[in-house]
């Protein structure tokens, strides 16, 4: 009997050693080259880069899948979700995340047609009063001033889902300028233009709007979801150390090349 006992405890300790906490995290499947969804699979600078801290944290099975970005922010707003990628640092717009180490950073600007910017227009969003500018829908992007204006009728603002709809509707003139981050621009403009849906020359980048970061939000409200602040201090321990070493740099650097 005691030996039977012995076998049994063994046993549990074996299968408890093992066991996975399973996690999902949902990433934006329309924001290419850092989140998007190519041949039924999510993947995205951001996307890489996870799945290399996520290997690193063996006691945790982690999934990634894509969704639409008004659906996933509505998911996490509701606490329907574990967490996000990637959005920016909006404390007050989004208090349902938590903000805590930034993955990457981003240099948002605006891009016009050619005919916009015949004259230089660097100051934002001062030198943009009376044009149509284009925005992922979902995306909060602009800066307060910005926004303003938008709302006292000074600039008109049109919400279209993903960056390539955008730039096909700038490229056919529908809208003035759509502002994005710099590097997602000039990737879809280089598949528009492989495709010969673009023409290389017709859209001008304006003027930079600021620097942003990139981050895995984390839902505010953790009732559901047991392991939040275990699994937050082991992937905060890591992101860390993989920045210091270089890592997320050599990993962004190979998936752009």
């Amino acid at each position: 009997m005691r030996l039977l006992l012995t076998l049994l405890f063994a046993i549990t300790l074996a299968n408890t050693a093992v066991a996975k906490t399973d996690i999902t995290i949902y990433g934006d499947d329309t924001y290419p080259p850092y989140s998007y969804v190519e041949s039924g699979r999510l993947t995205g600078i951001y996307t890489v880069v996870l799945e290399n801290i996520f290997a690193k944290m063996p006691e945790y099975n982690v999934t990634l899948k894509g969704t639409p970005w008004k659906r996933g922010l509505s998911q996490i707003e509701g606490s329907k979700i574990f967490a996000l990628y990637p959005p920016y640092k909006r404390p007050e717009q989004r208090p349902y995340m938590e903000y805590d180490v930034p993955i990457l950073d981003e240099k948002l600007v605006v891009v016009c047609q050619k005919s916009v910017l015949s004259s230089p227009k660097p100051n934002w969003p001062g030198d943009y009063m009376g044009l149509t500018i284009g925005n992922n829908a979902g995306f909060s992007a602009g800066g307060d001033e910005f926004w303003s204006a938008v709302k006292a009728g000074k600039i008109k603002v049109t919400e279209t889902k993903g960056t390539p709809k955008n730039l096909l509707k700038l490229i056919a003139g529908r809208i003035d300028c759509y502002m994005n981050d710099a590097l997602s621009i000039q990737w879809e403009l280089k598949k528009l233009q492989n495709e010969g849906k673009y023409d290389g020359q017709s859209v001008v980048e304006g003027a930079t709007i600021s620097s942003e970061q990139g981050f895995l939000g984390i839902v505010t409200n953790g009732a559901d979801f047991p392991y939040k602040e275990g699994f937050k201090a082991e992937y905060h321990k890591i992101l860390n150390q993989m920045k210091q070493s270089g890592e997320i740099d050599k990993i962004v650097n190979d998936f752009i090349n």
